[in-house]
């Protein structure tokens, strides 16, 4: 099996090709449907860029419907606080050229119904995945256990296997344009 490093590079050539503007709509549909996200009382979201599964609609979506929503912000030491926002306007440019929110917004608590919606690369059937290096999200989710993690993927994203490491924390569901996969994540 390839390293992490060459299989970031060809996942993220293969999502290139895969986004539709479609596809991300069908993906939205499939995440707005699940209980466990209208049970949610915050949802911790990312702000997509490239070729990510758009956020930005779903932002919108869950602040019309009453949701409280934070984003991450990178700190030192590989360290990320999620910030509540009201507004996409709150959010700026920020480290790797993905937008966060201002360090003076408050920072969310995080209980057994938080919903953390977490970016990646490729994943697999078990709730395997492969992010971009940083080790970001499973140092905060390591930190947090009692959060419910969903990822948003192309179904061509979904791979049998990926080189996982014991720190790699798995996600509980995976929706795509084709189906919502329920993963058997053990941690």
């Amino acid at each position: 099996m390839k390293d992490k490093k060459a299989l970031r590079k060809e996942f993220s050539a293969l999502r290139k090709t895969l986004k539709t503007d479609e596809k991300d709509s069908l993906i939205m549909a499939g995440l707005l449907s699940l209980d466990v996200l209208s049970e949610a009382d915050t949802v911790l979201l990312y702000a997509s860029f490239g070729s990510e599964v758009n956020t930005w609609e779903l932002a919108e979506c869950l602040l019309h419907n009453g949701k409280t929503i934070a984003y991450p912000r990178c700190g030192e030491n590989g360290q990320m606080s999620f910030h509540i926002i009201t507004s996409s306007t709150q959010l700026e440019e920020g480290k790797y050229g993905i937008c966060e929110p201002d360090m003076s917004l408050p920072q969310s608590t995080v209980t057994g119904k938080t919903v953390c919606i977490v970016p990646g690369l490729a994943f697999t059937p078990e709730g395997g995945r492969l992010g971009y290096g940083g080790g970001f999200y499973d140092r905060f989710l390591a930190g947090h256990p009692e959060v419910k993690r969903v990822a948003l993927a192309y179904d061509g994203m979904i791979v049998s296997e990926l080189p996982l490491m014991p720190h790699d924390l798995k996600v509980h569901t995976i929706v795509t344009e084709e189906r919502t996969v329920f993963c058997n994540a053990e941690k």
